[in-house]
């Protein structure tokens, strides 16, 4: 809804997005809401990114997420 800050696309279409930078000047258009990542298959007829869901002992209240890159092994 109000942007992504980066993306990542893997070799297999599998595309990571990053959202909800908060930054100093920058408007944000949900103040109180964690960052997330989202995943989207680019190979699907009608691609729609899902909000992956992060592992419990993680800080997610004060995730705050500014760039996004893989590591294909």
């Amino acid at each position: 809804e109000a942007g992504s800050e980066d993306i990542d696309i893997l070799p297999n279409g599998l595309a990571f997005i990053s959202s909800g930078l908060k930054y100093p000047g920058l408007k944000s258009f949900a103040p109180d809401k964690p960052g997330e990542i989202f995943l989207m298959d680019l190979n699907e007829d009608n691609p729609r990114a899902v909000e992956l869901r992060i592992s419990r002992g993680f800080d997610v209240a004060s995730f705050n997420p500014h760039g996004i890159s893989t590591y294909v092994s």
